[in-house]
């Protein structure tokens, strides 16, 4: 079972929350269940943890965010972007679903958000999971390529088939082809008059990235004071040294990879995802 929750995120931006599993029923032993909260990267939505959601909530009450945005949150046309918002957006998901102290579970943007509500708000964070996501600096190259990229984009699409086609095979950016990538990019787009469209607005997503692009994130990093696990894809953009330097700097930090996996390693290889992941959790829950 699949259900919505609605949470009010900063400056009253509605924002969507799913939980992937059957309902608590009443004071059982689901609400006394430990709280996860898993938080997509750019361009993402909550469905695209769904697999791991129903394997997290046989141990976890697992919830799966919409970000500002994204999925079926709020696309506020003059809405702040900011890093203050996503961080202030997954604090107030935290509370209004009762789920602190929360295990977070981040990819890409998801993971800088996570370790960076579990620097500032350490009361609501029990853990943190951070795949895929690197704690330098990116540049204003970066930056560029990506809007070069946005603007390649043959949309709208004519079906769903060209959608994986092209993230999956055609996108010149694409080293060899990834089918996982063309399911993730299919979930994001949804049908208009003219053709397949994304659910997001490129020139948001722009805006949400400029914000974090060009700092690095280390000084954050390090007033992590949890758990925290740093999981990439041997294939992904976060490199092996700076992986390890990221867990030198992490108070509490561990390392996990995952084999034939890119930067989408939770869609790549979700099996070894699961086995990086899951004693980690399991650690937390017994510490």
């Amino acid at each position: 079972m699949v259900r919505r929750i609605d949470v009010t995120g900063t400056a009253r931006v509605r924002l969507a929350a799913w939980e992937f599993a059957d309902p608590p029923k009443g004071h059982g032993e689901t609400d006394r269940a430990p709280g996860v909260l898993l938080l997509h990267g750019l361009m993402g939505r909550a469905s695209h943890w769904a697999v791991t959601a129903r394997w997290l909530a046989e141990r976890h009450r697992a919830v799966a965010l919409d970000q500002r945005g994204h999925g079926r949150s709020e696309r506020p046309a003059d809405g702040a972007f900011t890093r203050e918002s996503y961080v202030a957006d997954a604090a107030a998901a935290v509370e209004q679903l009762g789920l602190a102290p929360a295990v977070l579970i981040g990819h890409s943007m998801g993971a800088l958000t996570a370790w960076q509500l579990a620097a500032e708000r350490p009361e609501l964070v029990r853990a943190v999971v951070i795949s895929d996501m690197r704690a330098s600096a990116l540049g204003a190259a970066s930056q560029r390529e990506w809007e070069d990229w946005f603007r390649s984009w043959p949309v709208p699409f004519a079906t769903l088939a060209d959608v994986r086609r092209w993230f999956g095979e055609d996108d010149p950016r694409l080293e060899r082809p990834s089918p996982a990538r063309g399911e993730f990019f299919a979930e994001v787009m949804a049908e208009r008059a003219d053709g397949w469209r994304p659910v997001f607005s490129r020139r948001q997503m722009l805006r949400s990235r400029a914000t974090w692009v060009h700092d690095a994130h280390w000084d954050s990093l390090a007033q992590v004071g949890c758990p925290a696990l740093v999981v990439r894809g041997l294939d992904g953009e976060l490199g092996r040294a700076e992986a390890q330097e990221m867990v030198r700097v992490l108070p509490r930090g561990r390392y996990a990879e995952v084999a034939d996996a890119g930067h989408l390693v939770h869609h790549d290889q979700p099996d070894a995802w699961r086995a990086a992941v899951e004693p980690f959790l399991e650690g937390v829950l017994t510490d």
